[in-house]
Parts: C-alpha cells; sequence; structure tokens
C-alpha cells in the first residue's frame, strides 16, 4: 500500500516564498516518525536517481522558465552528478547523521520535528505539508 506525502524545500537566502511549492512524493507506507520520513524520502530518491541514470537521462535540458527560476536562486546548472550507482543504506545513514547535526530541519505543517522518534502529527482528514529547510550552505562538502 502506498501513500503520498507533500513536501517543500527551502534553503537559507534569495529564494522567493512564490517558488517553494510543495511536491507530491508517493512512498511504500505512511511514515509514523521522524527516522520513517526520511527513510522512506531518501530510499524514494536513490531509487528515481539511479533510474534516472540507468535511463541515460542524467541529463535534461533546462526550458527558459527553469533557467529563469536558477537564475533568480543564483544558480544555473543541470546538476548534473556523474559516478558510481547511489547506495539507498549510505544515503539514509548520511540523511539521518545531517538532521543529527542540524544541517536542516524538517517541519510537519507549522511544527518543528526535532527527534528521529518523534510521532508525525497526523491528524484525520489533514493534509500535512512537510518542509525541509537546508540550514548550511555547504551541506554535503567534505574538509
Amino acid at each position: 500500500m502506498s501513500f503520498t506525502i507533500y513536501a517543500q524545500m527551502k534553503k537559507l537566502g534569495k529564494q522567493k516564498k512564490a517558488d517553494i511549492v510543495p511536491v507530491p512524493f508517493v512512498l511504500e507506507k505512511k511514515p509514523e516518525s521522524v527516522q520513517d520520513l526520511l527513510d522512506g524520502l531518501v530510499r524514494l530518491g536513490v531509487r528515481d536517481y539511479n533510474a534516472r541514470k540507468d535511463a541515460g537521462q542524467i541529463l535534461p535540458y533546462l526550458t527558459k522558465e527553469e533557467i529563469q527560476d536558477k537564475a533568480s536562486a543564483g544558480k544555473v546548472s543541470f546538476n548534473v552528478h556523474q559516478g558510481e550507482e547511489a547506495e539507498e543504506e549510505k544515503a539514509v545513514a548520511n540523511a539521518v547523521q545531517c538532521f543529527e547535526d542540524g544541517i536542516y530541519r524538517v517541519f510537519a505543517g507549522e511544527d518543528e520535528l526535532t527527534e528521529l522518534h518523534q510521532e508525525i502529527p497526523w491528524k484525520d482528514g489533514e493534509e500535512l505539508i512537510f518542509t525541509f529547510i537546508r540550514l548550511a550552505m555547504l551541506a554535503g562538502c567534505y574538509w
């Protein structure tokens, strides 16, 4: 049974609120905790990345609108990552470590989720939008 959630990503800096739109993600199951949420989203992202890579669709084309959106954000790029296939376990471990280190924050609606084992505040009949805010501009860099 699959479950759809909506998430929006934000980073500190010059980002227009209108540019931040919730994106649907279809997970294998309804996440009950922050750990479940991160695990499901990261595994989905890794699978999508590896599928695009296998299909030869890593290098997409950019429309005029995408170029304008990226330019307003300060960087126009294809987001090309070449190399080996991404590994789910390593990616999940990295996402969890970054969460614990405060590299990004997670909100469920207006409520900040601060602990991995914290339950997600689902309410019957209400759609919950998750917001991920990246706090460190050099997230993912190794020194």
